[in-house]
């Protein structure tokens, strides 16, 4: 009988029991934050709020709920990522739908937008912002939550993406003030902005398939693959986000390890001034800022 058999035929189990051995499974499935992970798919089969599991830990599970949390821990073994199971992400303390076309948000990511914030001052100024690979929206979407003057347009090439950013935006109550279009970076867009920003593909092509199961099985190609040196991205947005940016405009750029160097090279030939290196809470450089 297989594990999954086993574990449909047991007793009833309380909530805190569930939640133990849930957090051991996904331990020695390899996963590192099992506690918090088993919290959040025990909440999902029961539909319970964190306090509520916490204060009824000794309900008991119902036949349903079993079934259903046991669906979800045998998904998230096979290494399938939270976000991708419960459809969500919390970005920028902000919730975002995440759907197999975009690429799942990172907390490493939000460096970009509190680079910016910092980089802008005036939270009031009434700025155009142009996202290039938008996927879910999270970058414009957080920034225009902190600017309300600002409006924003979102570029992805994908029209699932699109679709799911757009969503986010009207989820959020930002949908008057984000555009989503489909496009190929900014190459169809005329209009002229105060500040572009993106985090492009940025992994080098050979790299792909080697990392971890989460990223690799389950994240777009389209949205990790950065071509043979990681770069090729850099070289197409960057002489087009120079051609969009009104003079001064700030250009914010998610970068790799290691890749410093090379972008701020490609920047500098298409006009730009590197005014800032903004470290990740790795101390790994993760944004690069320019002003044309």
């Amino acid at each position: 009988m297989s594990a999954t058999e086993t574990s449909r035929t047991e007793a009833p189990v309380t909530v805190a029991a569930a939640l133990r051995r849930v957090s051991t499974r996904l331990a020695l499935a390899g996963i590192e934050r099992a506690q918090a992970e088993a919290r959040l798919l025990v909440e999902a089969a029961t539909g319970a709020s964190r306090a509520e599991i916490i204060g009824f830990g000794e309900r008991m599970l119902g036949t349903a709920q079993s079934e259903s949390l046991e669906h979800l821990v045998a998904r998230r073994c096979l290494r399938e990522p939270v976000s991708r199971i419960l459809g969500k992400r919390e970005f920028w303390s902000l919730p975002f739908a995440v759907t197999p076309a975009t690429l799942d948000p990172r907390p490493d990511s939000e460096t970009l937008v509190s680079a910016v914030l910092q980089e802008i001052g005036d939270r009031q100024a009434a700025l155009e912002i142009l996202d290039l690979g938008t996927g879910t929206g999270c970058l414009l979407l957080a920034l225009l939550s902190e600017l309300p003057r600002a409006r924003g347009t979102g570029v992805d090439v994908a029209p699932e993406a699109v679709a799911t950013a757009q969503g986010n935006a009207a989820a959020l109550g930002l949908a008057d003030r984000a555009a989503f279009v489909v496009g190929d970076w900014a190459r169809d867009i005329n209009a002229r902005f105060h500040v572009v920003i993106s985090n492009p593909p940025y992994i080098e092509s050979a790299a792909v398939s080697g990392l971890q199961p989460e990223v690799a099985r389950f994240d777009p190609a389209a949205a990790l693959d950065g071509g043979p040196d990681g770069l090729a991205a850099y070289r197409l947005l960057i002489p087009q986000a120079a051609e969009r940016l009104v003079p001064g405009g700030l250009m914010a750029l998610e970068i790799g390890a290691g890749q410093a160097e090379s972008v701020d090279r490609l920047a500098a030939d298409a006009g730009f001034t590197a005014v800032g290196t903004v470290h990740d809470l790795a101390g790994i450089p993760r944004c690069l800022l320019f002003r044309k």
